[in-house]
């Protein structure tokens, strides 16, 4: 054990030591208010780009409103926009003169000249079919040399599903 009275002839001077600590931390006290803690500054500046971030930033909108229209507004002009878009749909429309039903033993003996008797009446309407279905009747019309059709009976959808039974 040291006294405290006597000094260690082999440690160095502890008044000296404590004088170079005291000067030493003097300078630090001194230098440490005339330059600024990096930590802070990385710190302070994190902290002021935060909060400035969303209001520099425009705020995010859904993608819906920007993909697909919305439903409570102009309810008439999105119907006629609809029907625009199938207005440039091609369809087949034909005329039907008849039915009749035969075996293949008769289709087999139909010769140039030969008549196929027809199910329709003469001066009865022909049938208008669009894609296949009967939407309209009408009659046979001669212009210019061409036959055409003149509508007399648009065909509701209970008389349709009629028709498709015959």
């Amino acid at each position: 054990m040291t006294d405290p009275n006597k000094p260690d002839p082999n440690k160095p001077d502890q008044s000296a030591t404590d004088d170079d600590w005291a000067s030493a931390m003097a300078e630090q006290g001194d230098a440490a208010p005339a330059e600024d803690d990096p930590w802070a500054e990385a710190l302070a500046e994190q902290a002021e780009s935060e909060a400035e971030a969303p209001a520099s930033q425009p705020e995010p909108e859904a993608a819906g409103s920007k993909v697909f229209k919305p439903l409570d507004k102009g309810q008439g002009s999105g119907a006629a926009r609809d029907l625009e878009m199938v207005m440039d749909i091609p369809v087949k429309l034909s005329v039907e003169l008849g039915r009749t039903r035969i075996t293949i033993k008769q289709l087999l003996e139909l010769a140039q000249g030969s008549v196929i008797e027809l199910e329709g009446l003469a001066g009865e309407p022909m049938d208008i079919l669009i894609n296949g279905y009967l939407i309209a009747q009408g009659e046979v019309v001669v212009v210019d040399d061409k036959y055409g059709i003149r509508v007399t009976e648009i065909i509701t959808p209970s008389e349709r599903v009629q028709k498709l039974n015959r």
